[in-house]
């Protein structure tokens, strides 16, 4: 299966260096300017990011969708603050009328107060506990022909039934990320691809070696992606002399030292380790930030950081969500040299390993 490149939408222009894109006001011309510079750069598809505060996620891709034509959407989505048969319904309705474009990321939430904020009081555990069983009611609504009755400890539904299936047989891929002992026993039963942050190689092995063992107990074979931020230079010292003026603007942005989850302690771990890892891989962001978000940077020209991402697809990593701190720019510079060297890399690779 050919690598794939995600890429992440935001609905207002960003400023400068950042680490987020879907925070503020609706801007529509943008949300659409955006969306098509991903499918103009050959990205895949691209993530619909999810806070209590920011703009809703099916229908800021709905309105990117109507306005690309091959561009598929990764939609962030937090069982708990919607009904699952409702949706269900959403989803499917979606997947038709992006012609199967649809893919769900399923989160668990950044943090008990921003949950507390969308009136979810539950922890952490419990709500990946709720996660397991609402998606066990999506997927039974997406395959069922008839209605069934359903009572567990969060939901109870009487003949629950959507006449309308997904386009995509038998439902649209299922995302999830996380490294607790909640997130993974959800996600090896429910999903069918594991989003990790980028790690060094050693570790990064480690965790799909570990996910494929829980995910084979449920009889399922999930696919793997990761994320970085490529810095990219015109020579190698052009882009470690980018990547430290974008280290001094992110500089106290976040509560260096603390995460904000498992997957964030992590990331701090490593960066207390080393600030680079396998020659390429810079956790000075993250360590900067309290990994918020997808921190791990790739530093490079664009062969370099292609080599580096060609090593995780040998790896069994099957996508890559890129995406830069200068999101606009970033986008259009990663498509013209990284994206067609990963793509024509991991076919290669692909020849390589059918020859032998």
């Amino acid at each position: 299966m050919p690598v794939r490149i995600l890429g992440m939408i935001g609905v207002a222009p960003p400023q400068g260096n950042t680490l987020h894109v879907i925070a503020g006001a609706v801007s529509a011309p943008f949300l659409r300017t955006f969306a098509q510079a991903h499918e103009a750069a050959g990205f895949d598809e691209v993530l619909v990011g999810y806070y209590s505060s920011s703009a809703e996620g099916f229908t800021v891709a709905s309105h990117a969708a109507a306005h690309t034509k091959t561009l598929r959407y990764l939609i962030a989505h937090r069982p708990g603050i919607v009904a699952p048969t409702l949706a269900a319904r959403a989803a499917a309705t979606f997947d038709h009328l992006s012609d199967g474009r649809l893919s769900l990321h399923i989160i668990a939430g950044v943090s008990d107060k921003e949950q507390e904020s969308e009136g979810d009081f539950l922890t952490k555990d419990a709500r990946y506990a709720r996660a397991a069983e609402y998606l066990h009611v999506m997927r039974r609504l997406w395959t069922e022909a008839a209605p069934f009755d359903h009572a567990g400890d969060h939901y109870r539904i009487n003949a629950g039934f959507t006449a309308v299936k997904p386009l995509q047989r038998p439902y649209p891929p299922l995302f999830f990320g996380g490294s607790s002992d909640g997130a993974l026993a959800m996600g090896a039963e429910h999903c069918d691809v594991y989003a990790l942050f980028g790690e060094p190689l050693k570790e990064t092995a480690e965790r799909i070696d570990d996910f494929r063992t829980r995910a084979a107990i449920h009889g399922k074979r999930p696919r793997f992606n990761i994320s970085f931020r490529p810095i990219l230079g015109a020579t190698e010292g052009e882009a470690w002399d980018r990547a430290r003026r974008i280290l001094a603007d992110m500089e106290g942005s976040g509560t260096p030292g603390k995460g904000q989850d498992r997957s964030a302690e992590r990331l701090l771990e490593l960066a207390a380790r080393g600030e680079v890892h396998d020659e390429r891989l810079w956790m000075a962001v993250a360590q900067a930030t309290g990994a918020k978000g997808n921190t791990s940077c790739l530093v490079g020209t664009a062969e370099q950081v292609a080599e580096a991402m060609l090593r995780y697809y040998r790896l069994g990593v099957a996508s890559f969500l890129i995406r830069g701190f200068d999101p606009v720019a970033d986008v259009e510079d990663f498509g013209r040299e990284l994206i067609p060297r990963v793509k024509a890399g991991a076919l290669a690779i692909d020849r390589e390993m059918a020859a032998a």
